[in-house]
Parts: structure tokens; sequence; C-alpha cells
């Protein structure tokens, strides 16, 4: 998506990546993709066990003359600093939590074998995460949060740039009217916290729809009530639908950004977040949603959201108002935001 849209901008401009699988972007963009031979080795979708390696692909790029690089940025995108003499742009998405945060090893694949493993290449990668951080010309976060996280653990200060939302396609439709289920939309992994959901909802007894899969489903639908309904995977059309007829739209789990929460806005529905994370950025109290505090350590946070599921009022938010809202993350917002950060790049170079 972020690398869609930089590709649009700057239309001229190859985009590389160490790995890829053809398909994966438009068909305009991908004549322009070059990877590398790392790309041969994956497993399906899976890259997992390239990771040692991919650091060492980033930094070995074979980039040619620029006057800026831009890297989107996940877990060793900033190592492309030791592949170009040109200032370096990093888009960051988050610095690797699972890096940087040891509880977001606890749910990793492999048991303790694979935590610890995984903690052990942490360990030893830090350095090299802080030193390309420190090459960095032009630091850019996702969200506030984001921003947060890059000066606690890289000591930089960042330009915030939300990421482009295609707010063109994900729209109100006025001939849709809304209906009595609450929405849970997305991956279903741990750290998005669908338990807390289905839970909550359980204990409030309403309706709730949850689109997604992913390897906590099994566990989660065994904490469902009756009122639940799982859809799996859902497409693009059915989840605008979905969005078009929901109550309000869930997101428990504490995101770097969140997507979801401003396609479920651009289709006018209102959200319920934790009050934590990227919905700090894009979902306003009283407006376009409810921030739900965190819960304090000892308390009940399935019975906090309970609550909020009971004393939901749909009527206090107007679709217009959530839509017009929405639309400041758009696709045209977002390849205007980073024009100015290129430019400014260049001009201090």
């Amino acid at each position: 998506m972020v690398v869609d849209q930089l590709a649009r901008e700057w239309p001229g401009a190859p985009v590389f990546a160490p790995v890829g699988r053809p398909g994966v972007m438009p068909a305009d963009v991908e004549p322009r993709v070059r990877t590398t031979r790392l790309s041969r080795l994956l497993r399906g979708s899976t890259y997992a066990h390239l990771l040692p390696a991919l650091p060492v692909a980033m930094s070995r790029l074979p980039l040619p003359d620029s006057d800026v690089v831009i890297a989107s940025h996940h877990a060793f995108a900033t190592q492309v600093v030791r592949a170009t003499s040109a200032p370096v742009i990093a888009y960051v998405h988050t610095p690797a939590r699972w890096i940087w945060d040891p509880s977001m090893r606890a749910n990793e694949f492999g048991g303790r074998v694979g935590v610890a493993a995984l903690g052990a290449f942490s360990t030893a990668f830090r350095p090299f995460d802080l030193g390309a951080a420190a090459r960095v010309h032009t630091m850019v976060a996702n969200s506030t949060e984001v921003a947060d996280r890059i000066r606690t653990w890289w000591h930089r200060d960042a330009t915030v740039v939300h990421p482009p939302v295609d707010t063109e396609y994900y729209s109100p439709d006025p001939a849709v009217e809304r209906e009595d289920f609450f929405l849970l939309a997305g991956r279903m992994v741990p750290y998005k916290r669908p338990d807390l959901a289905v839970a909550a909802a359980k204990r409030a007894g309403v309706r709730l729809v949850v689109a997604g899969d992913g390897r906590a489903r099994a566990e989660v639908e065994r904490l469902a009530g009756p009122d639940t309904t799982f859809v799996g995977r859902v497409d693009d059309a059915a989840l605008r639908d979905l969005f078009r007829r929901c109550r309000a739209l869930l997101m428990p789990g504490v995101e770097d950004f969140g997507i979801v929460p401003v396609e479920a806005q651009a289709c006018g529905a209102p959200v319920l977040a934790i009050g934590a994370g990227g919905a700090r950025d894009s979902v306003l109290p009283g407006v376009t949603g409810e921030l739900v505090p965190v819960t304090e350590p000892g308390g009940d946070e399935v019975a906090d959201w309970a609550r909020q599921l009971e004393t939901f009022d749909g009527a206090r938010y107007d679709t217009a108002v959530i839509r017009r809202h929405a639309e400041s993350f758009s696709r045209p917002a977002f390849r205007s935001a980073m024009s100015t950060v290129v430019a400014r790049t260049l001009t201090s170079a």
C-alpha cells in the first residue's frame, strides 16, 4: 500500500526488495520491482526462515545512483543506508517490536526454542539496528505511537505521515442501513486481542461478527458466545458491506497505526478502539467513535469493554462527519505529505 503510492508519486523510480513474489504489486508497478536471489527460497507466503539473511540482503541491494532513497521500513529496511551514499528517508511502520519488546516474542511459533532463538537474534541485531537508524537522514513515522517508539528505541525524532487509505473504494452507501451488530475485522493474531472482543461481546450479550482468520482463531472461537458469528476471511467487497452495516467497528489491540479503523470510518462507521497506539491518531472521541481507557493492572478489561458495548449509542455519531475525517487519510493526502518530506530532505542534504 505504502510502496504502491510511493511508486506512483515517483513513476520513474525503480523499486527494490530483498524478497518478493509475482503478483503482489499492481500490474503497472510490478515491472519496476527488483528482488534478490533470496526470493527463490520463499516457502509459500512465509519468509521467517530467511530472517538472518534479510538484513544483509538489504545492505547489499544494487541501488543505482539516486538523489534520495525512500525505505518503507518494517524490520530491516533501514539497513539500506549501507547500500547507498544518497540521503535515506525511512518511512517507519514500526521499529521491529519483536526486536525491542520481549513481550512481542512470547507468542511466536516454535515454542520455547523458537522464542529463545528469536531473542538471541534480537540481542545480536540491536547494535546494527541502532547503527542504521543513526545514519538515516529523515525519519518518518506512520503514527504518533511509532514516533514515540522511534524516540525511545532509536533515539531519533520523526515526522508523522499517516499511511494511505483507499477512501474512494471504502465509502458510505446511503441506501444501506445500519444493523444491530458490532464488527471485528482483520488478522486473528494475539496482539490484536480478538479474545478480548469476543469475551466482552459474550458478557454484554451483544451481536458480534468476526471477519478474518489467523492462528488465534480456534482459541477465540472457544471463548465466543452464541451471538458471535465467524465469517472467516472476506474479500474487499464483503468487508466494505460489513463496514456499511455494522453499529461500530471494534479495535481492542494496540496497533502501530491501524488501516482497518480508517476504512470503517471512510464507510461512515464509528469505531470503539483501545485508547493506545495508532487509534489515538485515527479516532476522534465523541466524534468518530470512542477510545476505551487502558485497563489498570489487576483490573477486568473484559468488564470494561463489555460496559462500552452495553452503553454504545450509534445515534450520537454523524456519518458525514466520520467520513470527512477519514478523507484526511486519503492516498492523495499521503502522497502530498511524502512529496513535501522528499523536497525538504533534498534541500537539507
